[in-house]
Order: structure tokens, then C-alpha cells, then sequence
């Protein structure tokens, strides 16, 4: 039988204003620090602690997916998106009052915690009421949220910094996280799900938190703090992949697993998730470090590097909404993160040719053709998994093509930054007179300020150092979006479908397929 739940525009508009704010608060924290953060690890001497700053949030939010994921497959997911508001809100307290170091990592470790759980829960209930005919264009604005983020992140921060002082970027989360909270509380309502006594995988997460957390170890301080074949970093490696092997063992028995081994069994999900990867790896490692280079090399101020990132955001949104909008009118969409992947792999070819003296105006073409390539590729990706699976277990689905995503996400921000601090480091050391003993805290302490305020005979081998241990990075990665762009273009294009499938437990237990359920349309 097939119920027809009558239209609700507004209802609907309410909803997705509720999601957008939600996912809003996520993505804005993966980007607010990064204009800052050159002054930020000045004030708190910890430049050389500077990628966990962005890692740690990554990090935490990437282990979390999957639980979230399950959990809202199996209990709903309105309870969690409050809870996942809350903890992110608790990161910002903690990350506001940080005295140092520790303690500000410490703080974007448990608002990882919860934006991890604000990205997935927003996309999977998104699927609970949107048909995946029409939910390309939702899809679409959720991206133009991470393009408006990307730049209004680093504008915030940079003008925080210059302003009121960088803990705003923290305090600023408290009346988002209570209107967010206000919103779902009033105007999301989802479908009633059958009330059952949840299995919950806990060695499965145990297993899962310990093999991330591992394999991202070996990215942060392999080659920087030890070397590449030291026992630390081959104990973290043997670890990783000895508690990876339980986890598939402990998966394939688990009677409700955060990440079921039969989601692998579908062609779309592997290469949607391998081509996620990739594109995570080679977004996270350019962009989390750019504005950093542009107020190192080329001397922007804060707010102006986060202005420097507007041509990306741009063009993403144009290719996230218009990209959505398409998809909705003609059912097609392989082409489009095919030619999204090339497009990011062309536009880190471009950026490993930067220097000192090139243009800005010509860093900033090279960075919109990013963000036009991500804006094509990153919503689509969801959406192809999102219309493989039946929508009992769109949630886990989602989550576990987005843990993959920020898993390469992780792996990017920390190998390119651990990469980028150990090769600036022994590049100034090598440049500054007396490997930096004139620089007022020494080399850790470097700012944006203080750079500019040097003679030429400091400021040009700073500058120099700046530039040339981060643009060879950007030529290591290009490949990895030819090879995205050649694993997408085996993607079966299925018809995006026109209902909701749900079932009931009756139906499951009698093994009888599940009946479409026509939801909130347009």
C-alpha cells in the first residue's frame, strides 16, 4: 500500500532552514581558525603544534560519523542533532577559554565530537523526506553551506583577529548553537519510527576510534616528530591495521554494525567512497593551508586572506546549486564529479606554480577553478550513495561515505601539514641568520605581524621558506584527482529515484520487499 503524505512548503522550507543552520555551525569551525591561526599559535608559542589545531577537529568529527550514522537509523535522528548541537556548543566553551596549547586542541577535539554528528544527521534526514529526484537541489544548497563557510570562515576569523580577539571565533558558536537548537526543537518533524530496543555496536566503535585515530597518527608525525621506520610509527601503523582487521571481523558478526560490510557489496558505494576520499584528501590538504600562505607570502592581513578566498566560494556555490538544479530537471548526473575531479586536479597544477611574485588576482582564478571542481563533485557523491540504498539504512550509508571522505579529509590536513611545519622549519633554519636566533620567541613564534614589521634581509627568506615548502604539495596531490575522476567514471548512473522507500519490521521479519512511501515533495 502507498500513502501519500499531503505537501507542506512551508513546513518543508522551515525544516531545511533548521538543517542548514545545523550544518552551518559544522562547517564554518572546519574553516574560522584558518586565517587565525598564525597568530593564534604566535600568542600561544605552538607553531610547531599548529596542525593539530585544524587536525584535532577533523579527527574527532571523522570517528564520529559512522556512530552517528547508525544510531540514527536506529533510534532517529532528532535526539542526536540536539545532542550533537550541545557538544559541539561545550567544544566552544572550552575552546574560548583555552590558556594554551593542550587546551585549544583539546577544545576543537570535542567540538569535532559533535559537528560530526551535525554534518551526517542533516544529510540523512534531508533523505527522510526529500525523494532523491528532487533532492538534488537541497544536496546542492548543503553544498553552497560549506562554499559560503569556506569563505565566511576565514573572513570571521580574520576579522575576530584583527578585532574583538580570535576567541569570538568560539564564543560566536553559542547564540548560532541556541537558535539551532530553538529550530530543530519547533520545526522538525520527521516520520514516527517504530520504537525498538537498539543493538549498539560497541566494540565496533572501540575498534573503529582506535584504527582512525592510529592511521592519522602515522600521517601527523611521520617524518616530523619521528622518523618514517621508527617503532613509534610502525607500532601505529601495525596497530592500525591489526584493530582495522578486528573491526571487519567484529563487523560481519555484529547484529547491527555502525559500518555493514554488505554496503561494499554495492559498485557505486565503493567507487563514490574511493573517489570521496581522494577528493577529501587533495580539498582539506590545500585549502586548510592557503590562507596561511597568503598572509605569510603574500602579505594579506587576516580578514583580507579570508577575502582572497571569495572567488572559491563563488564558484562552488554556482556549481553546487546549479549542479543540484540540473540534477533535478534531467535525472543526470555522472558527468559531473568526473569533471569536478579534473578540475580540482587542474587547479593544484596551478597553485604548484606559485611564487612570491606571482599575482594575487591570478592565485585567486587558480583557487576559483578549485571550488568549482569540489562544488561539481562533493553533494552529487552523497547523492549517488543516498539513491543506492533503501532508506532504512540511508543514515549509515551517508555516514560511512562521509567518514571515508573526511578519513582522506584527515589524511590530507595532517600529512600536508605535518609535511609543511617540518619543511618550513628546516628551510628557515637553513635561511635565517642563525637559524631565526634574532626573531623575538624564535622561529615558533612567527606571525603575520611581526613578519611585516622585519627588514628585507629576515622578511625575504621567511617569505621564500613560506612559499616554497608548501607549493611542491599541491603538485604531490594533483595526481590523486585524475585518479578520483578515473574511478568515478565507472559509476552505474541508476535512476534517481521518484518516492521514499521505508519498511516496516513486520515486512523485514517476513522478508517481503519494502513499499515506497511518497514524502514532502518540492
Amino acid at each position: 500500500m502507498t500513502t501519500t503524505v499531503p505537501r507542506r512548503e512551508s513546513g518543508l522550507l522551515l525544516l531545511f532552514v533548521g538543517l542548514m543552520l545545523s550544518m552551518l555551525l559544522a562547517a564554518l569551525n572546519q574553516m574560522i581558525l584558518s586565517t587565525a591561526l598564525p597568530t593564534i599559535v604566535g600568542e600561544l608559542n605552538g607553531v610547531d603544534q599548529m596542525l593539530w589545531v585544524i587536525t584535532a577537529y577533523i579527527l574527532a568529527a571523522t570517528i564520529v560519523m559512522p556512530i552517528y550514522g547508525k544510531l540514527g537509523d536506529l533510534i532517529g535522528r532528532k535526539s542526536l542533532l540536539l545532542f550533537a548541537i550541545a557538544i559541539f556548543m561545550a567544544g566552544s566553551i572550552v575552546g574560548g577559554l583555552a590558556p594554551n596549547m593542550e587546551w585549544l586542541i583539546a577544545g576543537r577535539a570535542v567540538q569535532g565530537l559533535g559537528g560530526g554528528g551535525l554534518m551526517i544527521l542533516s544529510q540523512a534526514i534531508i533523505a527522510d523526506v526529500v525523494p532523491a529526484r528532487e533532492r538534488g537541489k537541497y544536496m546542492g544548497a548543503m553544498g553552497g553551506v560549506f562554499a559560503f563557510a569556506s569563505v565566511a570562515g576565514p573572513l570571521l576569523g580574520g576579522w575576530f583577529t584583527e578585532g574583538p580577539g580570535w576567541r569570538w571565533m568560539f564564543w560566536i558558536n553559542m547564540p548560532l548553537g541556541v537558535l539551532a537548537i530553538v529550530v530543530v526543537l519547533f520545526f522538525l518533524h520527521l516520520p514516527a519510527r517504530e520504537r525498538v530496543h537498539p543493538h549498539v555496536d560497541i566494540a565496533g566503535m572501540v575498534l573503529l576510534a582506535i584504527a582512525t585515530t592510529s592511521l592519522v597518527l602515522v600521517g601527523t608525525w611521520g617524518g616530523t616528530e619521528y622518523p618514517w621506520l621508527s617503532a613509534p610509527i610502525l607500532g601505529l601503523f601495525a596497530l592500525a591495521v591489526v584493530t582495522g582487521l578486528m573491526f571487519v571481523a567484529v563487523e560481519r558478526r555484529a547484529k547491527e554494525p555502525i559500518l555493514p560490510m554488505s554496503l561494499f557489496r554495492e559498485r557505486n558505494f565503493v567507487l563514490t567512497t574511493s573517489g570521496g576520499l581522494l577528493i577529501g584528501v587533495t580539498m582539506f590538504g590545500a585549502i586548510g593551508y592557503l590562507p596561511t600562505y597568503l598572509q605569510m607570502v603574500t602579505g594579506a592581513s587576516a580578514t583580507n586572506a579570508g577575502l582572497l578566498m571569495i572567488p572559491m566560494m563563488g564558484a562552488l556555490i554556482l556549481t553546487s546549486t546549479g549542479s543540484g538544479i540540473l540534477v533535478s530537471k534531467t535525472g543526470r548526473y555522472k558527468w559531473m564529479p568526473i569533471v569536478g575531479s579534473l578540475g580540482v586536479a587542474v587547479a593544484l597544477l596551478l597553485l604548484s606554480t606559485i611564487s612570491p611574485t606571482t599575482p594575487v588576482w591570478m592565485i585567486c582564478v587558480y583557487i576559483a577553478i578549485m571550488g568549482a571542481g569540489l562544488g561539481l563533485s562533493m553533494q552529487i557523491l552523497v547523492l549517488i550513495v543516498q539513491n543506492t540504498f533503501p532508506n532504512r539504512v540511508v543514515g549509515t550509508a551517508t555516514a560511512s561515505n562521509n567518514y571515508f571522505r573526511q578519513i582522506g579529509a584527515t589524511l590530507g590536513s595532517a600529512v600536508v601539514g605535518s609535511l609543511f611545519t617540518a619543511r618550513v622549519g628546516e628551510l628557515l633554519l637553513e635561511r635565517l641568520p642563525a637559524g631565526g636566533a634574532a626573531l623575538e620567541g624564535g622561529a615558533n613564534s612567527l606571525t603575520p605581524e611581526l613578519v611585516s614589521a622585519l627588514p628585507a634581509s629576515l622578511q625575504s627568506p621567511i617569505i621564500q621558506s613560506y612559499n616554497d615548502a608548501l607549493t611542491p604539495l599541491f603538485l604531490y596531490m594533483a595526481p590523486l584527482g585524475v585518479i578520483a575522476a578515473v574511478l568515478l567514471a565507472f559509476v552505474h548512473e541508476k535512476a534517481l529515484s521518484t518516492v521514499i522507500e521505508r519498511d516496516t519490521k513486520v515486512e523485514r521479519d517476513a522478508g517481503l520487499p519494502p513499499e515506497p512511501v511518497e514524502q514532502l515533495s518540492r
